[in-house]
């Protein structure tokens, strides 16, 4: 100090007297030093000073003993400062600075004890805030669970809660029902767990009619399959049931892969992935092949972060969005081993089997009717032999698959018009009949498959 030692708190912390260490930090003989400075009468300064720390910190006893304590003698601050590094931690968290520097290093050097002492009142005012929140929180409950008493104490016993079928009927539920059974072919254990769930939220629909405790069940989804098995489209029937019934704002399908979640760059991540589920909300988001998001192999993967994001949309954010993942059964099983709280926040694992070969014939029929083709009696032994045949190639995919036979009959037809009707004994006319049949010279043959060899790549 330019004016010479002054009295200070360091002489105390070197003192005999153990009371002063107990009682006064480095910070409060400071600021009690810096406040008697003020004027004539420090002790009467403090105690009507504006500042509330002062009397909830220190009592007379204390300051009187701190002033006492100063006036001993020359206190060592200057020299300590010194002889000490500048920088360097001091008690109570203070950082000395350099004294040379200019100026009263302890100005420099710690808080003001009125910001801390702001600091320390605003926490407080946010504790008690959100402790009245919570019993205001509470005390709400309890009024609506008292009413919900009285509604229930004055329905009589033998009020009905309706039929069934009223519900089922006057939501649309039973129509798109019907649709999944004839537009789709086979998958009877998926379509069985889709009615169970439709049934649920009808029940839950009235009960809440009445009154009864409900609440929303997990509608999160996991579809395991091989690929071509119908997981899209049974995702965007679910879509329309949940809609009809009030539990999708537009009931549509978003389909993500990785990389429409993942990032290329540190905090890239997340951008994507909420800008995905922004366009999901209100209905469902279907990840396709979500065991690519975590990749076990890579600490670093930017996919846990991605990962992490959704977790947290399925637990608080569940009435507002379904997130549905779809894969093959066996990676699908060694995700959820690798994120288990993916796996308990999904109320709804439904797996696809693979179709046999008279429903894919099936499934040729629908695809052709809805393209406008008939398939000729001679046609479906043909393609059925085919189907078997591919079946135990690789890369079979189902539905895919008989949809790819379908295109390339197509093709083989319109080939086999051009040619004929281009012949020279030919009138060239083309009949409807003609434009609409596939016949089995159309088909691909298991005997192409044959000659292309086990290992070929097929369509």
């Amino acid at each position: 100090d330019a004016h010479g030692p002054e009295p200070g708190g360091l002489a105390l912390i070197t003192s005999r007297e153990p009371v002063m260490l107990k009682n006064l930090s480095l910070l409060t003989l400071l600021a009690g030093a810096d406040a008697m400075r003020m004027g004539p009468s420090p002790v009467d300064a403090l105690i009507t000073s504006r500042e509330p720390v002062m009397l909830k910190n220190l009592s007379l006893l204390t300051l009187l003993a701190g002033a006492d304590a100063m006036r001993m003698g020359p206190s060592p601050v200057a020299r300590s400062t010194v002889a000490r590094p500048s920088g360097v931690a001091m008690a109570g968290g203070l950082q000395l600075g350099d004294v040379g520097a200019g100026g009263d290093p302890n100005m420099k050097n710690y808080r003001k004890l009125g910001d801390a002492v702001r600091e320390a009142d605003a926490e407080r005012a946010k504790e008690a805030d959100a402790s009245n929140k919570a019993l205001r929180m509470e005390d709400e409950k309890r009024n609506r669970r008292s009413k919900k008493n009285e509604v229930m104490r004055a329905i009589p016993d033998d009020t009905p809660a309706g039929q069934v079928s009223d519900f089922m009927y006057r939501d649309g539920v039973t129509d798109e029902l019907d649709k999944l059974d004839n537009e789709m072919i086979g998958l009877k254990p998926v379509k069985q767990r889709v009615r169970d769930i439709a049934s649920l939220l009808v029940i839950d629909k009235m009960r809440r009619k009445l009154g009864l405790d409900t609440s929303i069940p997990s509608l999160h989804m996991c579809f395991t399959g091989a690929p071509g098995t119908g997981k899209t489209t049974v995702a965007m029937k679910m879509g329309t049931i949940l809609q009809r019934m009030g539990y999708c704002r537009h009931g549509g399908v978003v389909v993500a892969t990785r990389d429409d979640l993942v990032g290329q760059y540190v905090g890239h991540t997340a951008p994507k992935t909420k800008e995905m589920i922004k366009k999901a909300f209100g209905g469902i988001l279907l990840i396709d092949e979500a065991y690519y998001l975590y990749n076990a192999a890579n600490d670093k993967d930017y996919g846990q972060e991605s990962i992490e994001i959704l977790l947290n949309v399925m637990e608080n954010q569940r009435d507002d969005l379904i997130i549905t993942l779809a894969g093959y059964k066996d990676r699908m099983d060694k995700f959820f081993s690798y994120i288990p709280g993916m796996s308990s926040r999904i109320g709804n694992h439904i797996d696809f089997p693979n179709y046999e070969p008279d429903e894919l014939v099936d499934i040729a029929k629908v695809m052709a009717l809805e393209l406008e083709y008939d398939l000729a009696p001679d046609a479906l032994p043909v393609l059925k032999e085919y189907i078997a045949k591919r079946m135990t190639l690789p890369f079979f995919s189902n539905a895919r698959t008989v949809r790819n036979a379908i295109d390339r009959a197509r093709m083989r037809q319109a080939s086999r018009l051009f040619i004929e009707k281009m012949d020279p004994k030919s009138d060239g006319n083309v009949t409807p009949d003609e434009l609409k049949l596939l016949t089995a010279a159309d088909m691909p043959t298991a005997a192409e498959l044959a000659a292309r060899g086990d290992s070929a790549i097929v369509e």
